[in-house]
């Protein structure tokens, strides 16, 4: 029986395919610092991971299919699982305010809650709706998460592929609902694939974003009201009267970053691009570590990536008023696609997966495993930050002096087209001279380079020649640096 066409391309991937990440550091190197564990599960528990919320001992998991299991015990040799809920539209995002479980289905902004406590969500109440569907398998509703101020924030993916029931307004927007629900405002546009939306310790929204045409590699940005983050395809809502972005006008395609970012009107570049297959591919949900869960990158954040089945980590500063900084590896090696991260009651790193539609290098189709830090500290770049001629560099440990010179440090730069394109390879790659090297302290060093051009993604790299007092070397001993702008 011949297949019809539109159910061929539900069974295609959701991106383009690419080629093989670059080799990185052996996944036994960072098993010896880092546990993943995985979750034994019955075989008719499907867990295509959209929402993890912790509460006590119990899991609450939203999938893919529409289902939220409760895991209990999931830390133990013997984990439970029970259907809690069914029935919902794909919901892919869930947060726990009061008693009750918020998530965004693709049609409406939901919260539920079992009033009668026998194990079962039996009240379900929706507390915002009306945003326009067209029909595309691709119409994604990402979140929600709650912001400083109490409201819901929620990202609508842009369509790939035909629209059955015409364009739909609002696509590629982030949403922002009352804290007790109610009418949508559209706050930010420009999104593509925005599979990641958390708030920071600050009550800042965030958001990771993925690669693809008019986004030339992956991103974590934060969200203001009124930003536009370059995407054209929500340019035709901006400036309704609904809207709080204005207009930006027609986007030209091919300009180099810095041309666009002050030529496209309200145009946000991101606080860290995220290179591709250098750190991830594809991001998703994210966490900041604010207890130390992770030993000495408190503060920093990590985040899963949903095709190349790792944690990587984010250092970011605020540099002349706005947010920048860098990504580095973490752990590799997980079973597929992270698409959720949660923290655990004993400081573990619960991590959600699914491989469907969303390809990865682990080959198991959804999953739940967890992060454990192992009480080893390595030796690693902790955080590299920007000087006025260059970086700082600060590590775990203290820096042998004798190898704080400049032959011990690679720099190289690059930069990225906006354009329609499907992603963009790196533009005007340049090497940098390393003019001076100092120590700031035991563990800083300071590096100064021939020029710090801004709108730049800098890769600092240690091979092997940084050691500390025990002539150990760097663990991954590389960074990648986001350069908007300059401190004064």
């Amino acid at each position: 029986m011949a297949v019809p066409l539109i159910a061929l391309f539900a069974l295609l991937p959701q991106e383009p395919a690419s080629p093989a990440p670059v080799p990185r550091t052996p996944v036994a190197e960072e098993a010896r610092y880092l546990a993943i564990d995985t979750v034994p599960l019955p075989a008719d528990v499907v867990l295509e991971v959209g929402g993890l919320v912790v509460r006590g001992d119990d899991l609450f998991v939203a999938t893919r299919r529409g289902e939220i299991w409760r895991i209990t015990a999931a830390a133990s040799a013997a984990p439970r699982a029970s259907l809690w809920a069914e029935g919902l539209q794909e919901p892919l995002g869930l947060i726990d305010i009061d008693g009750w479980l918020w998530c965004a289905q693709r049609g409406e902004l939901s919260r539920l809650r079992d009033a009668d406590g026998d194990g079962r969500m039996d009240e379900l109440q929706t507390m915002a709706q009306g945003w326009p569907l067209s029909g595309n398998y691709h119409e994604y509703a990402f979140g929600p998460t709650r912001a400083g101020d109490g409201s819901l924030w929620l990202l609508l993916n842009k369509p790939f592929g035909d629209e059955p029931f015409g364009r739909a307004a609002w696509r590629g927007f982030a949403l922002r609902v009352p804290p007790g629900g109610g009418t949508f405002e559209p706050v930010v546009a420009g999104l593509r694939s925005p599979c990641g939306v958390g708030t920071s310790p600050e009550g800042e929204v965030w958001y990771s974003d993925n690669q693809g045409e008019w986004c030339a590699t992956s991103k974590f940005a934060p969200l203001a009201v009124g930003d536009f983050h370059g995407h054209p395809w929500s340019q035709p809502w901006c400036g309704k009267k609904e809207s709080k972005v204005a207009d930006p006008g027609e986007v030209k395609s091919g300009q180099r970053m810095d041309v666009a970012a002050r030529t496209i009107p309200g145009f946000r570049l991101p606080a860290v691009w995220l290179p591709y297959d250098l750190c991830g591919r594809s991001p998703g949900g994210f966490v900041w570590d604010t207890a130390g869960h992770f030993g000495p990158f408190r503060g920093q954040v990590f985040c899963g990536d949903q095709y190349s089945s790792e944690v990587f980590r984010m250092s970011l500063e605020r540099v002349d008023g706005a947010w920048q900084g860098a990504c580095y590896p973490f752990r590799a090696g997980f079973q597929c696609g992270i698409t959720r991260v949660a923290w655990g009651t004993q400081g573990t790193l619960w991590c959600g997966l699914t491989n469907r539609g969303w390809g990865s290098l682990g080959q198991a189709e959804h999953g739940l495993q967890r992060l454990s830090w192992r009480g080893e500290e390595p030796f690693e770049l902790l955080a590299i930050t920007a000087t006025q001629g260059g970086f700082a560099v600060q590590c775990t440990q203290d820096v042998a002096a004798a190898s704080a010179v400049v032959g011990s440090f690679e720099v190289r730069s690059w930069t990225y087209d906006h354009h329609e394109d499907y992603g963009c390879p790196p533009r005007d790659e340049r090497r940098h001279v390393v003019t001076k090297v100092a120590r700031v302290d035991a563990r800083t060093v300071a590096i100064e380079l021939d020029a710090v051009p801004l709108c730049r993604v800098y890769e600092v790299r240690a091979p092997g020649l940084v050691r500390d007092g025990g002539a150990a070397k760097l663990w991954h001993g590389v960074g990648w640096y986001t350069r908007n702008r300059d401190p004064r």
